[in-house]
């Protein structure tokens, strides 16, 4: 039976649906960040931008609480990069995260030389057992023991191969002060960490489904860095969907019943946070950007710039700039044709709301949208 095709328009539909950027949801911050499958948090502020843009009466109190309470916790994740993820499913997916986080120490290079991971492991996990550190403290403490081998080398190892996770600061606006402690996952949880890891990919799989399908196994593995996929979806494959893009050059999996709403349904404008997941997590991530602008979006220094969407599609960046107690956001489309009049409103409302929310204290609020 030939597989049903989807566009890349209904790709992006159904994306969007999923990522609550179609219609706000009135979820709890902890159920958004599990239909989200985690959150990008290079900067603890990212993930406060991206919930107010998905929840209705979004209220970062309620954020802050989630991480006080351990049901949300930050920690290296996917792409070996900090995520926002909820407690549940951090002890669910963690191990199947593994492989990628140890393939990582390669890009220690000649700094790992006298790196004896039987000794070092186990001796970080005795400094952090019933106690908290930065990782300046846990590089400066493993190099008195080891004093032969690079500090960056101990602490990048004990980052990747011990599961840890950041401890808030109760007093910071964005859940987290400048120098972060770590402290171990298993103490921390109010639940064991899974060890099978089979059990645990297909966990993932199905949670990468539930945010960014219908997907092929390369965009799994190009969102969680992890290999295999496509073994594993094929082993799934008698619990899944299964389409085809309209190019019939790749196979797309799915979950039974997940939106799909069609091409044609609107698709309102919607401001995003740096490394939103929304524009990092497929291979082909042509249904959210077109090639010609995804560089636009990545600077020289690896960041990847905040974002603006019109019509379901990332439609160029945007800076906030505060002076003289003055907050400006400025909205830079790609070209002159990224933001059509009738979006204008719309979008410009968003910004004047967001710009408020992230500079709560400014005398003024001013938007910007650069014409191009």
């Amino acid at each position: 039976m030939r597989a049903a095709v989807l566009t890349d328009a209904d790709l992006g539909r159904a994306t969007l649906a999923r990522q609550m950027l179609l219609e706000r949801s009135s979820c709890g911050v902890v159920e958004a960040v599990e239909r989200l499958a985690g959150m990008q948090a290079q900067e603890p502020k990212h993930p406060f931008v991206g919930l107010w843009t998905r929840l209705y009466r979004f209220d970062e109190a309620d954020l802050r609480a989630a991480l006080q309470e351990r049901a949300l916790v930050r920690a290296p994740l996917m792409r070996s990069t900090l995520h926002l993820m909820s407690a549940a499913d951090y002890a669910a997916l963690r191990v199947a995260l593994q492989p990628p986080l140890s393939v990582a120490l390669r890009v220690l290079g000649a700094r790992a030389a006298g790196l004896d991971l039987d000794l070092v492991l186990p001796a970080a996990r005795r400094l952090l057992k019933g106690a908290a550190l930065t990782f300046d403290e846990i590089r400066a403490r493993l190099q008195e023991q080891f004093y032969a081998v690079n500090d960056r080398a101990l602490g990048y190892a004990v980052r990747t191969l011990v599961p840890l996770v950041m401890v808030p600061d109760e007093g910071a606006r964005w859940g987290f002060g400048r120098s972060v402690p770590f402290t171990l996952a298993g103490e921390w949880l109010d639940e064991p960490l899974v060890e099978d890891v089979d059990r645990a990919a297909r966990a993932l799989v199905r949670r990468y489904l539930g945010a960014f399908g219908p997907a092929s196994a390369k965009d799994v593995q190009a969102w969680s860095g992890a290999g295999g996929m496509a073994a594993v979806l094929d082993a799934m494959r008698s619990e899944l969907e299964v389409f085809s893009d309209e190019g019939g050059r790749r196979e797309l999996f799915d979950l039974p019943g997940a939106p799909r709403p069609g091409a044609d349904v609107d698709a309102p404008p919607r401001l995003l946070p740096e490394f939103d997941n929304l524009v990092l997590a497929w291979d082909d991530r042509s249904r959210v950007i077109t090639d010609e602008h995804r560089p636009c979006v990545t600077t020289k220094n690896l960041r990847v710039r905040a974002t603006f969407l019109v019509d379901g599609a990332v439609a160029g960046t945007w800076t906030i700039a505060v002076k003289r107690r003055v907050a400006t956001l400025a909205l830079e489309p790609f070209d002159a044709r990224a933001v059509p009049k009738r979006a204008r409103g719309d979008l410009q409302d968003e910004a004047e709301r967001l710009v408020r929310l992230i500079e709560p204290q400014a005398r003024d609020h001013v938007v910007v949208l650069d014409p191009a």
